[in-house]
């Protein structure tokens, strides 16, 4: 999380006392236990998708049990894998606001008072799995809050000033920075993050700001976890390749980010999508996966988004590019499927307000097209194609064997005309958002609103 500054990715962590394949694309359909993988992956997360759950805003309790009563909601609309912000106590020293920040953790292995019990997080976890969710936990490895308990118990696994004291990074004084050069500090972390395993059973970590640790740390960490569960999905909050080859599946797709953020202000073209794919082709690993999104806590909570950066109309082709582009597994924050339009407090009790679910279908259609189609498979083949204008036009097709997606974008506010000029499109596919199947001719006329956006499925 990155609670001032654009540029940051991360923000604070905490701690306890511990001391101490198959590398075939996903076949339509097919259903996979728990232990198969994909390229290195768990199998479940290649069609997947992932939606963050901030439990203080979601209901006007905010606790596990009222969320409970979204559950059903949330499997209808097509959401595989939750993703719950932080569960752990938040410190009281130098606490941001009426409520602190989710990330200045007190305590690495107890439940937030704010949201339940920790019967009530055991018993929503297995409600979860029972409905066929996955069910991830946001963990802060970076720094602990700033009464944590390791501070007066292990303060050598703080880093600390001339005078002994220990420290924190930028603006975040509710939090004091971990020594990950301290050897027992790495045994109690990896024991806090077993913990949840073992205890509650989840199926994996969104690690915050990894570029905090070096790689020697999550090496080992990553492969003392799978010991415990051994298809757990790891997501990184970072874009930095070495996060890949430590062993997280997963890292963030920012610099798409920032670039679809730039095309939707007019400052950029669509073509610069392209140098993005072909930088993160040639620094990630082949098999490597990145999570795409128009919007999460700290892009709402501080940048405005999608609400004001992708507002109104401008959001759908960029929700759409994050759904279906190369190696994707696209996330969607709390309230875009209302959408809720405003920042949602970081510090303070802000409950989103539901009841239209205005963008709930659209993004039905893409969560099930992306199950029921191996050609959205994060592994699936990628082709750009060629329009006849590319000023606007964003187009490409995913495929997998026989099964084929075909993507338009018109990224721009106004009306366009176009061919595709290097693809075969001829078919008769289902446009997806129109229901019906559609007879397409490779000279095939097309003409798209400001905006505006087709998904043909073969």
């Amino acid at each position: 999380m990155r609670y001032i500054t654009k540029t940051l990715m991360a923000i604070a962590f905490a701690l306890i006392i511990f001391s101490c394949n198959s590398t075939q694309p996903q076949q339509e359909n097919v259903t996979t236990s728990d232990t198969t993988t994909i390229d290195g992956h768990p199998a479940w997360i290649m069609q997947g998708n992932i939606y963050e759950v901030n439990v203080r805003q979601y209901t006007p309790e905010g606790t596990f049990k009222a969320f409970e009563q979204h559950l059903q909601r949330l499997k209808d609309m097509g959401v595989q894998t939750l993703w719950f912000m932080p569960i752990n106590p938040i410190s009281k020293e130098g606490r941001k606001g009426a409520l602190g920040s989710y990330y200045a953790v007190s305590d690495y292995t107890a439940i937030n008072p704010e949201f339940g019990t920790m019967q009530d997080w055991k018993d929503l976890v297995s409600k979860c799995h029972s409905m066929g969710f996955k069910v991830i936990i946001d963990w802060v490895p970076n720094h602990s809050g700033a009464d944590n308990r390791w501070l007066t118990q292990h303060k050598n696994f703080y880093v600390l000033d001339s005078a002994g004291n220990p420290t924190y990074e930028f603006d975040w004084s509710d939090t004091r920075k971990l020594n990950y050069d301290n050897a027992e500090l790495r045994d109690s972390m990896i024991a806090a993050m077993k913990y949840w395993i073992d205890n509650s059973d989840i199926d994996g970590f969104r690690c915050d700001h990894t570029d905090g640790q070096s790689t020697d740390f999550w090496i080992p960490c990553i492969k003392q976890l799978k010991q415990d569960k051994s298809n757990i999905l790891m997501l990184a909050e970072s874009e930095d390749p070495r996060m890949d080859t430590a062993g997280f599946d997963m890292t963030y797709a920012w610099r798409a980010f920032h670039t679809m953020v730039d095309i939707a202000a007019g400052k950029r073209k669509p073509s610069s999508l392209d140098s993005v794919i072909t930088y993160t082709d040639s620094v990630f690993s082949p098999n490597a996966l990145q999570m795409y999104f128009t919007s999460n806590h700290d892009e709402n909570s501080w940048n405005k988004a999608d609400y004001k950066t992708m507002p109104g109309e401008v959001h759908a082709p960029f929700a759409v590019l994050t759904q279906t582009i190369e190696k994707s597994v696209p996330e969607i924050y709390s309230g875009q499927e209302e959408p809720f339009l405003d920042s949602i407090s970081f510090f303070y009790k802000d409950t989103i307000t539901f009841g239209k679910f205005a963008r709930a279908e659209f993004y039905k259609t893409l969560l099930n097209l992306r199950k029921n189609n191996s050609a959205l498979a994060a592994n699936a083949a990628y082709k750009k194609l060629k329009s006849s204008n590319d000023a606007a036009i964003f187009a490409y097709e995913r495929t997998n064997g026989n099964n084929k997606v075909l993507v338009i974008v018109n990224l721009s506010n106004q009306l366009q005309s176009f061919t595709l000029q290097n693809a075969d499109i001829s078919g008769n596919p289902k446009n997806i958002f129109a229901n019906k199947n559609e007879a397409l001719s490779n000279d095939q006329q097309f003409s798209l609103q400001p905006w505006g956006y087709l998904v043909y499925s073969y």
